[in-house]
């Protein structure tokens, strides 16, 4: 590759957002379903050459919710919610525009069970305005 293929590659990846696409639905549901429909996703998805990064999680009696408060470590088994969905996984993507990614996550087979909620990521910038170094 040459210096201005480089160049033309890091201005292609500075121009595009994260987004955070979140995987809900409930336990028992997304339990019932099979590995093997979100492997082909995240698979198709990985190879468009957005797909950043992407995990299922364990199930919800093996998490931990971490709090300070008046400077004490507080740590709760399971997550602090009151609904029957839970967070079972995530997706980091790479777009130039959010309306592209929301068809996208429908192909996931969680969502038919549940739900995909896709945040935009926020950079981190300093009150210096320096960024984050990856």
């Amino acid at each position: 590759m040459e210096i201005s293929d480089l160049e033309s590659d890091l201005r292609w990846r500075r121009s595009r957002l994260k987004y955070l696409c979140l995987v809900y639905g409930e336990e028992k549901e997304m339990a019932a379903m099979t590995d093997d429909g979100c492997m082909a996703y995240d698979q198709a998805l990985r190879k468009t050459g957005r797909c950043v990064a992407s995990e299922a999680l364990q199930p919800v009696h093996t998490a931990a919710t971490v709090r300070v408060r008046d400077g004490k470590v507080h740590i709760t088994d399971g997550p602090f919610t009151e609904t029957k969905e839970c967070l079972a996984g995530f997706y980091l993507i790479e777009g130039r525009r959010p309306e592209r990614c929301h068809p996208n996550c429908g192909a996931d087979p969680p969502a038919r069970v549940g739900s995909i909620e896709v945040r935009p990521v926020r950079e981190l910038t300093s009150t210096g305005g320096e960024r984050r170094q990856l």
